[in-house]
């Protein structure tokens, strides 16, 4: 028969267990043991790391974001009425052009106000992604890599295969220029210039130039993102007060 002081140690000794555990794998995945809590907040961050993963399974060495992951997150935003903003945050290679357009697309048609950051990078498909959002910032050492469409692998050498591509390339310049300020001529300037980038051609735009061009609309971090959605979260709560429903 055991007393009740040891029935207490058998069962404070499976939640010591489970504690520790759970330090362990905080100091493997972050490095420390206390994570910073945020509070319940309107507001979902949902960030864009790595290379963009499309049809095509990357190596488990690549740190990728998977547009199927992504997917079910941006339906969620629209339906879940306690989130009334949305902050992009992207420091990513680029990846699949068609998943990313595809991620543009749901991004920009959100009827919640957005807001994007672009910090360390936001190349290639990362472009679209960028001003898919309603107001976009930009770090000032932040860059953004505005190049042609190009295909790795296997490719059939026929007009058609040419072609595709180049509709695929109207598509991104289509998407880009309809939602920046940045002219149609100016983005494919800068998409087929010569000698910036090393044997290769497009061009490596820094987070003030990235401005002037009217590609991103403001230089900027979290606090100015956060600003400018809590700003805009505040402008689509007075305009539904001044609706009058019959």
């Amino acid at each position: 028969m055991m007393n009740d002081s040891e029935k207490d140690g058998n069962q404070q000794q499976p939640e010591k267990e489970g504690n520790m555990s759970s330090i362990v794998q905080k100091i493997q995945q972050l490095g420390q043991t206390n994570v910073a809590s945020s509070p319940d907040s309107n507001i979902h961050i949902l960030p864009i790391i790595g290379q963009v993963e499309g049809h095509v399974q990357l190596p488990p060495r690549n740190k990728t974001t998977k547009y199927e992951h992504l997917i079910p997150q941006i339906i969620a935003i629209e339906q879940n009425p306690k989130i009334e903003g949305l902050i992009v945050l992207l420091n990513t290679v680029g990846g699949d052009v068609e998943a990313g357009l595809a991620i543009s697309e749901m991004i920009a048609s959100l009827s919640k106000p957005t807001v994007s950051i672009v910090l360390g990078g936001g190349h290639s498909i990362g472009v679209p992604i960028a001003v898919s959002t309603d107001y976009s910032f930009i770090a000032s050492t932040a860059t953004m890599t505005i190049h042609p469409i190009r295909l790795t692998g296997l490719v059939i050498g026929v007009p058609q295969t040419f072609e595709y591509l180049d509709k695929m390339q109207e598509r991104v310049i289509n998407f880009v220029t309809r939602h920046s300020q940045i002219s149609q001529e100016k983005f494919k300037e800068l998409m087929f210039e010569k000698g910036n980038l090393t044997r290769d051609i497009g061009t490596n735009v820094v987070g003030t130039d990235a401005v002037e061009y009217g590609l991103i609309n403001e230089i900027g971090g979290v606090k100015e993102a956060m600003e400018k959605l809590n700003q805009l979260i505040e402008e689509r709560r007075n305009k539904g007060e001044g609706q009058v429903i019959q």
